[in-house]
């Protein structure tokens, strides 16, 4: 699959969780404000940021997929990263905003929630939870950070509407008495919101400070680079992720005896077998050092170790 199919994929599973959770959070709006619900209201207002999460995301990859230019010589993919940490901001606006309703109107209104939206909120936390197993199979399949972490807020807004269940039928079957469930349920909605908007935010922050990718990835980078003839060794690596694809800096070692032309030819061969290998791999920049002499790998002492990949360096060999 190349990198064109993985950014449709994505796309594709972005305007599914935008239709989805638009109309589920107008249902449960309707529904929470004609049936007296602040739980069934706050739980909307979840499922109306998942549909601006997912607009974002889909806009996000969109820009991502624009060749660099004079400004962008590096592209555009961080507009991902970019575009979900606003998003995790606004979730976290709402979160507090839709806690302190909950506390201050409690004890205001003693109208019981209405029948129906029990049958509401459970429909809703049942489709919600499919969204969140579809979106999440894409998210694995392209690696998309940003959709992966749209899929948990779908799951959490499916949890979300549990709670409301519990909250509205206690209330409901409570009496005035129990009143209080249901502003409890949308504490309970609100605090799952500031968790996952925290966590996204966190998420994408780190991916902007340039994260070391996966050992998983890095690992397969490694083994693609040493399969390489004339690659003696990877002294550095580092595999960094923009949107939904990543950047290697990697250094490889060669003999020392060998010309230019054939270091130049081997590093050309390790970052066409790197992105030829592996999909997700946008630009490999290798940088070629010459294998360390036979003498000083002999002279190791246990305890000296450097950078380099499985092979100690001589403590007065220099660095790059």
């Amino acid at each position: 699959m190349s990198s064109t199919d993985l950014y449709r994929q994505a796309r594709a599973g972005a305007t599914w969780g935008i239709a989805v959770s638009l109309g589920l959070g107008l249902v449960k709006l309707m529904g929470g404000l004609f049936g007296h619900s602040l739980a069934l209201v706050s739980d909307a207002a979840h499922s109306l940021v998942d549909a601006a999460l997912s607009a974002a995301l889909l806009g996000a990859l969109l820009v991502a997929q624009r060749p660099p230019d004079r400004e962008h010589p590096y592209g555009h993919a961080r507009f991902e990263a970019v575009a979900g940490s606003g998003v995790a901001l606004l979730l976290i606006v709402l979160a507090l905003g839709i806690a302190r309703e909950a506390i201050m109107t409690l004890g205001q209104d003693r109208v019981l929630p209405a029948a129906y939206t029990l049958a509401i909120a459970l429909g809703g936390s049942l489709v919600q939870e499919a969204l969140y197993r579809q979106t999440r199979r894409i998210a694995r399949e392209t690696g998309s950070a940003a959709l992966l972490a749209a899929a948990w807020d779908y799951r959490l807004d499916a949890l979300g509407s549990i709670a409301v269940v519990a909250g509205v039928a206690a209330a409901r079957w409570g009496g005035p008495s129990w009143h209080w469930a249901d502003h409890a349920a949308a504490v309970v909605v609100a605090s799952g919101v500031l968790w996952i908007g925290t966590t996204l935010l966190w998420g994408n922050v780190q991916d902007l400070m340039d994260r070391q990718a996966d050992t998983e990835l890095v690992d397969a980078v490694r083994v693609e680079a040493l399969s390489v003839e004339g690659v003696q060794g990877v002294e550095t690596l580092r595999v960094r992720k923009v949107g939904i694809e990543y950047l290697v800096d990697i250094h490889v070692e060669v003999d020392p005896d060998h010309s230019v032309r054939d270091g130049h030819a081997i590093a050309h061969a390790v970052k066409d077998r790197v992105i030829g290998q592996l999909v997700p791999i946008r630009d490999v920049l290798v940088h070629v050092e010459p294998s360390p002499p036979e003498d000083l790998l002999n002279d190791y002492r246990p305890g000296e170790s450097d950078s380099r990949e499985g092979k100690p360096r001589s403590p007065d060999q220099p660095g790059d």
